[in-house]
């Protein structure tokens, strides 16, 4: 019954798809990126009229649960109809996003519910990632929910070398909420809120302030003038999905049904343990573990107790029950610090017994480069004395630097790239949010 419900749930079609910046993110994620489909903040905004209560819902399909909790005003313009037109144009993109949307959307759908916000905003990972949590914008915003590192910071994301929290669905789906409901509570209008998740609370205070002087109106509508032309069509792409989902039939639209219960449950990690190791006791494929659970950057999972892995329920008593036999260790990595000047990845393989390329694929280490003194990587247990967990300073403070190896006939010179969360060797981006949430 369970592998029935989860066909039926991975098959979901969801209508909503057009050409944009977004499209990219959506059609072309980081290689290796598993398809869904394969698988406390500020008090929140008052009830919506004629928004639900959790135990009010009778709903049997998530869509419906969505369409009892609209609450935002409607917004009808000509950017409007050609989003909607265009979305539902696209039935080849439908798929794609149908299969990413479905493990994810009750889960979201719940969160919001709990804080009376108005569940079309469930959509909006649709507009920002594709529910696509690997999706990575040019301004390293990353995430079913687009934070880059600053704002993933300010709302407690954590970023270092073995996660990115701007990706865990968990974490990033209340971190987003929280953001969501602050922005209401700054304009105590969503159209507003939603405008300055896109492009900064600072950005639309600022029109806000320029209309006033001016006489003019204050509402999205009056201002979307002076906003850029991304954030001027995002609320009009919300509004489009929106259309589709409250009426498919009417745009030709078929939205099978996604069941109204949990895709999955969070299970506590004991102890360090592998990624592999992990989807082998849960009897998952690596890809659909790692769907569930994209904010592990390596291949071991580290972390105190609060450190939750995401498994579908029927997974989740296959992997108790595993672990309860395993008997071995679960985690074959640990940490290793570069303490002299250009050692090679050659010697490093071989002091612990393993091959170059492993060391590179785990540490992520590009081509052509070696490691600088200081760097901290990851790297197979040679012996049980390297036994226990990565301990939880080096977690959060472990960086790497590479630089070029060094020529027999010209000198390279130096680069240095920082693995640690919220730099960028091309651009750094600003934490405040006061100003710009994120740029594309």
């Amino acid at each position: 019954m369970h592998d029935m419900i989860r066909k039926t749930v991975a098959t979901a079609a969801l209508a909503l798809l057009a050409t944009s910046p977004i499209t990219y993110a959506m059609d072309t994620a980081p290689a290796g990126a598993a398809p869904a489909a394969v698988l406390s903040a500020r008090s929140a905004a008052p009830l919506a009229p004629g928004l639900l209560k959790v135990d009010e819902y009778k709903e049997t399909d998530v869509w419906g649960r969505i369409r009892s909790g609209y609450a935002i005003p409607d917004l009808d313009n000509s950017l409007v109809a050609r989003h909607t037109q265009a979305y539902s144009a696209r039935p080849d993109s439908l798929k794609r996003i149908s299969g990413r949307a479905s493990p994810y959307l009750y889960h979201v759908v719940q969160e919001l519910e709990k804080r009376g916000m108005p569940t079309e905003l469930a959509l909006l990972p649709v507009i920002e990632s594709g529910f696509n949590p690997q999706a990575l914008s040019t301004a390293n915003a990353a995430g079913l929910w687009q934070f880059v590192p600053g704002t993933g910071k300010d709302y407690n994301l954590k970023q270092n070398m073995f996660k990115d929290e701007r990706r865990g669905v968990l974490a990033s789906t209340d971190a987003a909420l929280s953001y969501l409901q602050r922005l209401y509570t700054m304009f105590g209008d969503w159209q507003l809120a939603l405008a300055a998740y896109n492009w900064g609370e600072g950005n639309i205070q600022r029109i806000i302030k320029k209309n006033q002087a001016l006489g003019k109106g204050t509402d999205f509508d009056s201002l979307a003038e002076l906003m850029p032309a991304e954030t001027r069509n995002y609320v009009p792409k919300l509004q489009a999905v929106k259309n589709i989902v409250a009426n498919p039939s009417q745009y030709n639209v078929a939205l099978p049904a996604i069941e109204n219960q949990p895709y999955f449950t969070a299970v506590d990690k004991t102890s360090d343990i592998d990624v592999a190791v992990a989807a082998q006791l849960a009897e998952m494929s690596l890809d659909e573990f790692r769907a569930l659970n994209p904010q592990f950057k390596k291949p071991v999972i580290t972390g105190g107790e609060k450190t939750k892995i995401l498994l579908p329920k029927e997974n989740a008593e296959k992997f108790h029950l595993n672990l309860a036999q395993w008997g071995r260790e679960l985690s074959t990595w640990t940490t290793h610090k570069i303490t002299g000047a250009r050692v090679s990845i050659a010697s490093l393989a071989s002091k612990f017994g393993t091959t170059p390329e492993i060391i590179r694929q785990a540490n992520n280490i590009p081509a052509k480069t070696t490691l600088k003194a200081g760097s901290t990587i990851l790297v197979p247990k040679a012996s049980a004395s390297q036994a226990g967990d990565i301990a939880e300073n080096i977690i959060e403070n472990a960086v790497v630097a590479f630089e070029a190896e060094r020529s027999p006939r010209v000198k390279a010179s130096a680069s240095r790239y920082k693995a640690k969360a919220g730099t960028s060797s091309k651009k750094r981006i600003s934490r405040n949010t006061s100003s710009k949430r994120k740029q594309r």
